[in-house]
């Protein structure tokens, strides 16, 4: 707000006496003074008219002092001594020709008594007119925006109070400047053709700059008003400035934040998506959902209202990453003719909508041009539901490679654990020979003793039947073992069912049954009851078992002592917990850490890749696979497996 200061001499002043008539006090004399001299005029002429013998109308005289008061500024003045003359002038004749005497003093009494009533009303008109000039001076000064007035060649003649405060600039010293050279006027366009405008409408209005005494750049919305004399010709013009810095500062700002956000959407080698949802946000107001329930409700009720949601969302904005996402040709509309029929995101993303989360993450595909999908990953940001603002953007980023990327890793990943279980296999090949050795001796033996019942002088058949049973028998449970070891040899994956984990212990444990007992390892298993099923695929999870009951057992071998081995078995908050324990070394606390590393290992035959297989297999499954080792006491592999949905 502009500071009150002492009026200047164009700002006018309240009369001392309160009266309400206004003052100029830089052109008058104190107003007590001029009455006092009127007064004396007054007298002067009185006495003048009434003792001189001149014929004359000496009482025009009079006029002197109804002008000299009526630069008091006071109505009451000019009035009182009006009266005054017009009474002075009466007595005067009345006393030197009488009431019956008419002749031409009688008319130049009359010329007088006119003469002072014409000055009188003149003065009169002349202050109000001046009263209204100085009501609107007061209007000016009292403006917020800088007003100055001009003459046709730009010198200034009028300086406003505000002017003086923004510019810097006072009244004396911008009094006859050249107003363009003062304040180093830019104008949006040449200045004669502005001029041109000015004289053809006779106003004008522009933005242009303009510079204050302190070197500031003002930006100011100007406008121009063109005053005429009675002979049309330009007289002066009132210039009005209204500073709109501050605007045109933000405006600027606005325009380089839409610069950078259009450089960054055009330029991102990111997919981006302007989405509008005011029609989506309609409908669920209209339908009265407002959060999950609501929303989850609504859908079940009218299962077709999900694909007029997806029809409902426009696309307003594709960046070039996004076009070049779904190939050549016309743009899609609607978030309907981008995504697949079998979308299961767009559910989430308009339940986190309605719920008022900022944003919502996924994965699905995306329909291009010629027809074909795309897998992407997206995040959508969503606006204040409460501002009103549909506008919602999609971030969208392009996993096509990454997911051939994947199925490669997973591709090699599946021949380094064939490569390992072929090398456990290995190992562990005395031990598998005794397994099937097992069932072929007992095939031999069945089959001898089928023989000699047959043999006899009364062949025992009940006798013959029964071996012929244990020889089938065993011949299954030989072919069971071989097809046990194809499974684990084999590169088809296997589908993922439902396992017990007794059951992979007790598979893995036969597996290596021959090799703890070459090591004379003492095997001590603690199940606890009624232990969840876990889902997974059996040889993977066979493969990682055999790995920890091969390592636990090479662990120590060769030591002297008792050599035990324990398993324990039990379920630990939607887990199954399986730790394996041995009594051998330990590890060293530097190889700990590094234990998981492909290609670490501390085997002098050993590839490193067995334990970073079972990691990421038990990873794979939703599980997870610690270590934890005392040198000198022995080492506990812990096996965590997340349990089937229908037994958590």
């Amino acid at each position: 707000m502009p500071t009150p200061r002492t009026p200047s001499p164009w700002t006018p002043a309240p009369h001392p006496s309160g009266g309400g008539d206004v003052v100029f006090p830089h052109r008058i004399i104190p107003a007590m003074a001029l009455r006092a001299v009127a007064c004396v005029v007054v007298l002067a002429i009185a006495l003048f008219d009434t003792l001189s013998t001149l014929e004359g109308a000496v009482a025009v005289l009079y006029v002197l002092p109804v002008l000299l008061v009526a630069r008091t500024g006071r109505r009451g003045d000019i009035i009182a001594v009006a009266v005054a003359g017009a009474g002075l002038t009466l007595c005067a004749y009345l006393d030197t020709h009488g009431i019956d005497h008419v002749g031409p003093q009688t008319v130049r009494a009359l010329v007088s008594l006119v003469a002072i009533a014409i000055a009188a009303v003149l003065a009169l008109q002349n202050q109000r007119s001046m009263r209204t000039l100085a009501d609107q001076a007061v209007l000016l000064d009292l403006s917020h925006d800088m007003i100055f007035v001009r003459d046709p060649a730009g010198v200034i003649g009028f300086w406003n109070l505000t002017a003086e405060q923004v510019y810097g600039w006072s009244r004396e010293e911008a009094a006859g400047q050249p107003a363009d050279r003062l304040l180093q006027t830019r104008y949006p366009a040449p200045r004669s053709q502005i001029e041109a405008d000015l004289l053809r409408h006779d106003r004008w209005e522009g933005l242009l700059a303009q510079r204050t005494r302190d070197g500031r750049t003002l930006w100011l919305e100007s406008r121009w008003v063109l005053q005429r004399d009675r002979q049309g010709r330009p007289l002066r013009v009132l210039e009005t400035h209204t500073d709109v810095s501050e605007r045109q500062a933000a405006h600027a700002a606005l325009v380089r934040s839409e610069q950078r956000y259009r450089r960054m959407f055009d330029g991102s080698r990111i997919g981006v998506v302007e989405q509008d949802w005011s029609e989506v946000q309609a409908e669920l107001s209209r339908h009265g959902v407002g959060d999950r329930a609501q929303l989850q409700a609504y859908l079940q009720a009218s299962p077709q209202a999900l694909t007029r949601f997806r029809q409902r969302a426009r696309l307003v904005g594709l960046n070039p990453a996004f076009r070049r996402l779904i190939g050549e040709g016309a743009p899609p509309a609607t978030v309907d003719a981008v995504l697949a029929d079998d979308d299961r995101t767009f559910a989430a993303s308009l339940a986190a909508f309605v719920s008022g989360a900022p944003h919502c993450e996924g994965e699905t595909s995306i329909v291009r041009a010629d027809g074909s999908t795309v897998p992407v990953l997206f995040t959508i940001t969503f606006p204040d539901r409460r501002e009103g603002d549909g506008t919602v953007l999609v971030f969208v980023v392009d996993i096509h490679e990454r997911k051939q990327a994947e199925a490669r890793a997973l591709a090699a990943q599946a021949e380094l654990a064939h490569a390992s279980r072929v090398a456990t296999l290995g190992e562990l090949t005395a031990s598998l020979a005794h397994e099937v050795n097992q069932p072929l001796m007992a095939v031999v033996t069945n089959g001898e003793a089928g023989l000699r019942w047959l043999r006899r002088p009364q062949p025992e058949l009940h006798e013959v039947e029964q071996a012929i049973e244990r020889t089938i028998a065993e011949g299954r449970r030989a072919s069971g073992i071989v097809k046990n070891v194809r499974d684990f040899l084999g590169k088809t994956p296997a589908a993922h069912e439902v396992l017990a984990p007794a059951v992979l212990v007790d598979d893995a444990l036969r597996l290596l049954q021959h090799e703890l007992q070459r090591e004379q390892v003492q095997v001590q298993v603690d199940q606890a009851t009624a232990l969840p099923d876990v889902p997974g695929q059996r040889i993977q999870l066979q493969q990682v078992l055999v790995n920890l009951l091969l390592n636990a057992c090479q662990a120590m071998s060769g030591q002297s002592g008792v050599r035990a081995l324990r398993i324990e078995l039990q379920a630990v908050e939607g887990h199954v917990r399986i730790d394996v324990s041995d009594t051998g070394p330990g590890i060293a606390a530097e190889h700990v850490a590094r234990l998981f590393e492909p290609f670490f290992t501390t085997k002098p035959q050993g590839m490193g890749m067995g334990l970073p297989i079972c990691r990421t297999t038990v990873e794979a499954h939703g599980g997870q696979l610690q270590v934890h080792s005392t040198p000198g006491t022995g080492t506990c592999f812990t096996l965590l497996l997340a349990t089937a949905p229908e037994t958590a």
